[in-house]
């Protein structure tokens, strides 16, 4: 029986007044969770019964005994902590209760009884923790002093809500990154008194917080390890955290002693095909959705019309987490829950089977996504690839195991072109192409795709020696093989680069060629209606603006008649830079804006700062030069991240350097350059709010784009306009 405890010290004549309550003091600090306090402040203030759910380790226990003590003035009649997880018989359940409450009675009513009797007329909060095993008995317990004690509240700490009428459940969720770093460092110091964080190792030390999920107990243990390693060792020794952490407080609860012990309670509360399902979702990476389960982790032992329910009592008992997301309800599994899980699914031997089910099922997904990018749900395609791309990566890791099945990863990282170059991912793009590319393989469809867009990715990091390398193999195979989809693409994208690297003439010959033979194939795409964007860029550089007009007009006719966007964004672009060569006015700045807009929802970073270049001119021209050079300043910042500024383009670097001239004339060099650095100050967000601000400020913002808001809307497109089979006409 735990003896009661006095928050504060009684004077000597009141030794027999009433215990009010037996909170354990605090033996070192609590860090952080200012706002999850609040919360459950707030909740309790709603229910009377608020239960604190989590995963093992998240300090469920540690957080209810502060909300206790915070709130424990409010409570005339005390607040009492019923520990409970050395209760195995639900029959004692009651005994344990009355005991933490100090009650004694020496009838044969039964304990509940003597509960109800005692909480019937007093104000005090009971705190119950460690429940889950005996989650049905507890529950009845509850419902009933709650239904005899109108003054009665109760705060429950558990894996799972007790599921009581009136109940309001808290989800405890793992510390924020700098609370989890200040929990670290506090209980470094305890181990290891004069620890610091220096700069050279508090990094390294955010780094092991996040691998450890931001889970405190986790944290302490890591912390304990400082007594032998250092911060460095320790997170390389994370492979076997379950090995490397342990050795808790010996004063700790004993499932909170170890890692393994903790997730390991949490595992053995589980039913049998609670435990299976838990084993099978250890296949996935990050984040993922319902039908993904259905799919992946269906079969022996767990037929897929059972899933549903499966999952949901794993939710329930906090070994899953559910998030929101852009595209709906997703679900994870913490890293150190996933390795728990891991573990057991290689000891049922069934491991290589889940992972081939899952590479599969994301092969699907990445095909289904790359048809929807061509379409109005363009914006939803990019969304679902943001959050499957930890499991697309680990599809194509999957695939590259084995040489018989190096042209699937081929096939995923080539089919994914549309996320690297369209969505801000160049560098992870050419590094999975390059690197499913290594591996020798036939020059099947898989391989001739991933060099052709191995070949675009590398134009656009400003990479031509890459670029030729990839485009030029890929033709000349292409042709070997017979492959006219991949002769066409390796056509276009060579076309794509005679443009950046300044030969207009060529460029047009190419890229008319590549739309003959996008024809002759019957390829209509967001890659095909480029290449006549391109094409217009091409005539616009030769002087003939009209002709690039109307090339890039039927683009975008075309465009909305497809819901397609991104697409749209560079004739958008080439329709701006034709207004702007035409003299200064709002249609150009209307276009661009209009442009900005789209590629910035697509985080497009080349897009944005396409747009931004030719915007800081059209600003200069209408007469604030100082504002120009800001946004030229935010450009330069951006160009980096996309590759070789405006290509090392003569052609397309012309805007730019006119605007500088022009800046430097107007303001000086002293205050040109100061304005110039105050743009790289900004963020790409920051400077596209900027630039869309400044079109607002003059009346020109783009149509259909609220002020303040860079995101834009989507447009319904009209109806279906799809070409004939030959594709769009060229003139």
């Amino acid at each position: 029986m735990r003896r009661p405890h006095s928050p504060s010290p009684a004077p000597d004549d009141a030794e027999s007044a009433p215990a009010r309550g037996n909170l354990p003091a605090e033996l070192n600090t609590f860090v952080g969770r200012d706002d999850e306090l609040a919360e459950v402040e707030r909740l309790l203030g709603e229910s009377r019964l608020v239960t604190v759910a989590g995963v093992a380790g998240v300090g469920k226990t540690r957080f209810v005994t502060r909300v206790a003590a915070l709130m424990e003035k409010r409570y005339c009649d005390g607040v009492w902590i019923a520990e409970l997880s050395a209760v195995h018989d639900p029959e004692l359940l009651g005994h344990a209760i009355a005991d933490a409450l100090g009650l004694t009675d020496h009838t044969s009513r039964p304990p509940r009884v003597t509960l109800a009797e005692h909480c019937a007329e007093r104000r005090l909060l009971l705190v119950i923790d460690g429940f889950e095993h005996l989650a049905d008995a507890c529950a009845g317990l509850v419902r009933e002093l709650l239904r005899r004690a109108p003054h009665l509240q109760v705060l429950a700490a558990g894996r799972r809500p007790l599921r009581v009428d009136g109940e309001l459940c808290f989800p405890l969720m793992p510390m924020k990154d700098d609370d989890a770093l200040e929990l670290f460092a506090r209980r470094a110091i305890a181990v290891r008194p004069g620890f610091r964080l220096t700069d050279d190792d508090r990094e390294t030390a955010r780094e092991l917080c996040r691998r450890l999920d931001g889970i405190p107990l986790a944290l302490e243990l890591a912390a304990g390890r400082l007594r032998a390693l250092t911060t460095e060792q320790v997170l390389h020794r994370l492979d076997d955290r379950f090995r490397l952490l342990t050795g808790g407080s010996p004063s700790a609860l004993p499932r909170h002693r170890t890692l393994r012990t903790a997730i390991g309670w949490s595992h053995e509360l589980c039913a049998p095909e609670q435990r299976l399902l838990w084993a099978r979702l250890s296949v996935f990476a990050g984040q993922f959705d319902l039908e993904a389960v259905e799919y992946i982790c269906s079969g022996s032992g767990l037929p897929a019309d059972s899933v549903l329910d499966v999952l949901d009592e794993l939710l329930a008992q906090s070994v899953v987490l559910r998030e929101d997301s852009a595209v709906g309800s997703r679900y994870r599994l913490l890293d150190t829950v996933r390795e728990y899980g891991a573990e057991w699914l290689r000891a049922t031997g069934d491991a290589e089977r889940l992972r081939r089910r899952h590479r599969d099922w994301y092969l699907g997904l990445a095909t289904w996504c790359e048809l929807d990018w061509f379409s109005p749900r363009q914006a939803e395609a990019a969304a679902r690839i943001d959050c499957e791309l930890p499991n697309l990566r680990r599809a194509m890791e999957c695939s590259m195991e084995s040489p018989e099945e190096v042209h699937l990863a081929q096939y995923l990282a080539g089919t994914l072109w549309f996320y690297w170059a369209g969505c801000g991912r160049l560098s992870e793009g050419r590094h999975w192409l390059d690197h499913v590319l290594e591996e020798d393989s036939p020059y099947d469809h898989s391989r001739l795709k991933a060099l052709w867009v191995l070949g675009y990715v590398a134009v656009l990091q400003g990479d031509p020696v890459g670029a030729v390398s990839a485009l030029q193999e890929c033709r000349e195979e292409g042709e070997r093989a017979g492959d006219a989809t991949a002769v066409a693409y390796a056509v276009h994208r060579t076309g794509c680069l005679s443009i950046v690297t300044d030969d207009p003439i060529r460029a047009e010959e190419l890229l008319r060629e590549a739309l003959r033979r996008y024809r002759e194939i019957g390829e209509l795409n967001s890659n095909v209606l480029m290449a006549q964007v391109e094409l217009g860029m091409a005539v616009a550089f030769r002087g003939d603006l009209d002709a690039a007009a109307a090339i890039c007009d039927e683009v975008r006719e075309i465009c909305e008649d497809h819901g397609e966007r991104w697409t749209l964004a560079y004739a958008l672009y080439v329709l701006g830079y034709a207004a702007l060569r035409s003299g200064p006015g709002g249609r150009a700045r209307r276009m661009l804006g209009e442009s900005l807009s789209i590629a910035h929802a697509f985080h497009d970073l080349l897009g944005t700062v396409l747009s931004l270049e030719l915007l800081a001119l059209i600003t200069v021209a209408e007469g604030d030069a100082a504002e120009a050079a800001v946004l030229q300043g935010a450009a330069d910042r951006i160009w980096p991240s996309v590759g070789l500024p405006l290509f090392g383009s003569a052609h397309y670097g012309r805007p730019r350097a006119e605007c500088e001239e022009r800046a430097r004339a107007e303001l000086g060099d002293a205050r040109y350059d100061a304005s110039r650095r105050s743009g790289r100050q900004l963020d790409a967000q920051a400077a596209v709010a900027r630039a869309l601000r400044a079109g607002a400020d003059t009346g020109t913002a783009p149509e259909g784009t609220p002020q303040g808001n860079p995101e834009g809307k989507t447009r319904r497109p009209a109806a279906s306009r799809t070409p004939g089979r030959g594709g769009p006409e060229l003139g």
